[in-house]
């Protein structure tokens, strides 16, 4: 059992060890002006928006106080994005109207921009074009999905996702996190059960993929809730390719047969 706690910490401590490079050494990163990486931005020269850190995100999060926006295209959004985070899905010239209108046309309240990590560039884009707008609050997380992840972020996956994720990816493992009773009476097949109240940590350690922490794992449960709170649990886990659904089980069960 030893053994597998120091391998748990050591997977751990990779994925931090690469998000820290991508944070502090990679050159074009720039410097970090924070005391940990929690608190690292990317530090770049020369923007017109502001950035906000991970632990600055987690607050906004939680007092939902901004209106957070992913900026990438939608198959990446469902697939597996920030919880409550918005997506446009809409042609390019219709972005600015688009955010207006979400805003209920107030240039003031606060936005917060990410997409796909340091070297992707929708959400500063996206950014110089709101402020070009007129807009007066905007700020990006340009660390980005991968580090959020990587920091052990939970992600939302939407019905069109888990869907797709379902029947494309074969090497994807799905958690069920009902009651033993209702996963009995059925689930995804292929599907593990490990109970969210209590939770069942001899289930969790058993259905664990070891041999790839990258490998994709898949929450669902009765409802959102029920899959978040597993989705936290794993969050303290070396596993970071982890989303959970944000709709309940019979939607799911609806979609895929």
């Amino acid at each position: 059992m030893r053994c597998k706690n120091l391998m748990s910490m050591s997977a751990r401590f990779k994925s931090l060890a690469l998000a820290a490079s991508l944070v502090l050494a990679v050159p074009l990163l720039g410097k970090a002006q924070a005391g940990n990486i929690y608190e690292a931005t990317l530090a770049e020269t020369n923007q017109k928006t502001d950035e906000v850190s991970t632990e600055q995100m987690r607050r906004l999060l939680a007092d939902r106080s901004a209106v957070i926006v992913d900026a990438r295209p939608r198959l990446e959004y469902v697939a597996g994005h920030i919880p409550g985070a918005e997506n446009l899905d809409v042609p390019p010239p219709a972005t600015v109207a688009t955010l207006e209108r979400l805003v209920s046309g107030d240039k003031s309240k606060l936005l917060v921009l990410y997409c796909n990590g340091p070297f992707c560039l929708q959400s500063r884009r996206l950014g110089e074009q709101l402020v070009a707008a007129g807009f007066k609050n905007v700020r990006r997380y340009q660390l980005g999905i991968p580090i959020w992840r990587a920091l052990g972020g939970p992600t939302e996956v939407e019905l069109e996702g888990i869907v797709r994720i379902f029947n494309v990816d074969r090497t994807a493992v799905f958690f069920d996190a009902r009651s033993p009773q209702e996963f009995a009476l059925g689930s995804l097949p292929g599907a593990h059960n490990v109970p969210a109240e209590p939770l069942a940590s001899e289930a969790l350690e058993k259905a664990l993929p070891r041999d790839d922490f990258n490998r994709r794992i898949v929450l669902f449960g009765r409802d959102a809730a029920q899959a978040r709170a597993l989705a936290d649990v794993l969050s303290k886990r070396p596993w970071h390719n982890v989303t959970y659904f944000s709709g309940n089980f019979e939607a799911l069960r609806a979609a895929i047969k």
